[in-house]
């Protein structure tokens, strides 16, 4: 016999916002790297011959990590999933709890925004990419932007 009971309404976990079992299954099963939008853009990037870190902090004490990284050339690459990042033409709000998940995914895009800015005031080139475009097309505007700063540091150190 199972130690679960079944004569009890579910009830989640302490600090747990899930509105059932299933539910709460379903968002634990949520990846945060190594997603298959992101996996075929790595894929297509590493194929053009850049190398890049996975997964790691652009500045040392910033708790966030970028999808691929590539320090050399200061470029920043997310790709965000459209519900988790608010996509403006694919987000749906859950009907389930929905003060909840309005506050959640506000508070995502306004870190992203943070994000974006700390990077940039630190001289990195940010790339947003949303999972449902076309990997093809997200590979070669990476590739694109490596190329173009790694030109431009070039000519900067030409001219020190």
């Amino acid at each position: 016999m199972s130690s679960h009971s079944t004569s009890h309404p579910w009830s989640p976990p302490k600090g747990s916002w899930a509105s059932s079992a299933a539910n709460r299954r379903s968002m634990r099963g949520n990846r945060s790297r190594d997603t298959k939008p992101e996996l075929a853009i790595r894929r297509l990037v590493h194929a053009a011959g850049l190398r890049y870190r996975v997964a790691a902090k652009p500045l040392p004490k910033m708790r966030r990590t970028a999808d691929l990284l590539f320090r050399p050339t200061r470029v920043a690459v997310f790709v965000d999933g459209c519900f988790w990042h608010g996509c403006p033409e694919h987000f749906v709000p859950p009907k389930t709890n929905p003060g909840y998940w309005e506050g959640k995914i506000a508070g995502n895009i306004r870190r992203d925004r943070n994000t974006d800015a700390q990077l940039e005031e630190a001289g990195w080139l940010v790339l947003r990419f949303w999972e449902h475009q076309d990997p093809a097309e997200c590979a070669e505007a990476v590739a694109a932007a490596v190329s173009a700063r790694k030109g431009q540091l070039q000519r900067a150190r030409v001219l020190d």
